[in-house]
């Protein structure tokens, strides 16, 4: 496995990275439910290395019920306290917080667009971006598109959606293929 090129933020030692790296990143997702979960990952991840979260992503399915965005909607105090308390995902008031306000921002979304696929991918006319960065230092922290993203999310009432944010969840659910061009993963396309 380890013999194939890949991006260079890939942490070889970590089984569960290189997976996603494989199998996830860049490829393009409109699974509603995922596309929720990588949003609010992606928002937990400020200030850490995603690896981190990455590690963390079970716990967090289990500890938020599966990304159930009915029942994250509707989450009181109590269940707040207990996420909290639960050294499995990223104890942070304000990103825990962040998650509840997504799932009614989402919510509200669905009124308008039948969710976050027909949401997102309209930003990209329906398909991936693909660059062809030749190493990881071309490729930007954001650009005008995931500005624009951003300000949308935000207006919305979305919480943790930097533009930053949103250039690596882009990344994250396909909407932009930013493997490397010796990356065994842009040669499969």
């Amino acid at each position: 496995m380890s013999e194939l090129v890949r991006c260079g933020w890939v942490n070889l030692a970590n089984p569960r990275y290189v997976t996603y790296h494989d199998e996830e990143w860049g490829v393009p997702c409109h699974d509603e439910t995922r596309l929720f979960e990588m949003l609010n990952l992606e928002g937990a991840q400020a200030g850490l290395s995603w690896e981190t979260v990455l590690n963390k992503r079970d716990t967090y399915r289990a500890a938020f019920d599966h990304w159930d965005v009915e029942k994250i909607a509707r989450y009181d105090a109590r269940k707040v306290a207990k996420l909290l308390a639960d050294p499995g995902i990223i104890r942070n008031r304000l990103k825990v917080a962040a998650t509840i306000t997504n799932a009614q921002s989402y919510l509200r979304l669905r009124e308008e667009f039948s969710g976050l696929d027909e949401f997102l991918w309209a930003y990209v006319d329906g398909k991936p971006l693909r660059n062809k960065w030749k190493s990881l230092s071309e490729c930007p922290a954001k650009t005008p598109l995931s500005d624009r993203l951003s300000k949308d999310l935000s207006k919305r009432g979305f919480k943790f959606v930097g533009s930053t944010i949103m250039y690596a969840y882009m990344q994250g659910v396909g909407m932009i293929d930013d493997h490397v061009t010796g990356c065994f993963c842009k040669k499969k396309k």
